[in-house]
């Protein structure tokens, strides 16, 4: 069973960022992956974001910084890092977040503020077991699941409530 299983809190981005960029560099080096400066750049600031960050805010940065910085580059990056699980896309707001196990395969529900856009990732695997089965009963083979639930944070609900 994997360590996300147990692991039941949700987390609020962001996370220890220089710890989380740790993970994905030592993770890299077990896996055999080339972590170039740029594709660690890119992970740097999405680890530093409070918020979901999307790629042409990433693009701004990374222009002052890098004199090769183009959408190309910056979209290879971010494949690069989605699809070797480091970071988690927010489909419903096109923006990118790291992700709090990058050592490990997994999927996971996400709580979008629609007021401050800030991501909770819930690590509890029961959500996406639960649809894995719910699809299978159906003949359905899935291969991929995002989750996204919009609404309005405690954060956000509490500011809007009057004296």
């Amino acid at each position: 069973m994997s360590h996300a299983t147990h692991h039941r809190e949700p987390h609020d981005h962001p996370h220890d960022a220089a710890a989380f960029v740790g993970a994905v560099a030592s993770a890299c080096e077990e896996r055999g992956l080339r972590l170039t400066p740029l594709r660690l750049r890119v992970l740097e600031l999405i680890a530093a974001e409070a918020k979901p960050v999307k790629a042409y805010d990433l693009l701004d940065r990374l222009k002052d910084e890098h004199s090769g910085a183009a959408p190309p580059t910056i979209y290879r990056a971010l494949d690069f890092l989605l699809e070797n699980r480091f970071i988690h896309k927010l489909e419903s707001i096109n923006a990118f977040v790291g992700c709090h196990h990058p050592s490990e395969a997994h999927q996971v529900p996400f709580l979008i503020c629609d007021v401050c856009s800030s991501a909770t990732e819930l690590c509890d695997e029961r959500v996406s077991k639960l649809l894995n089965e719910q699809a299978r009963e159906r003949g359905f083979g899935p291969r991929a699941q995002t989750l996204e639930v919009h609404g309005v944070c405690a954060q956000c609900r509490a500011a809007a409530k009057p004296d």
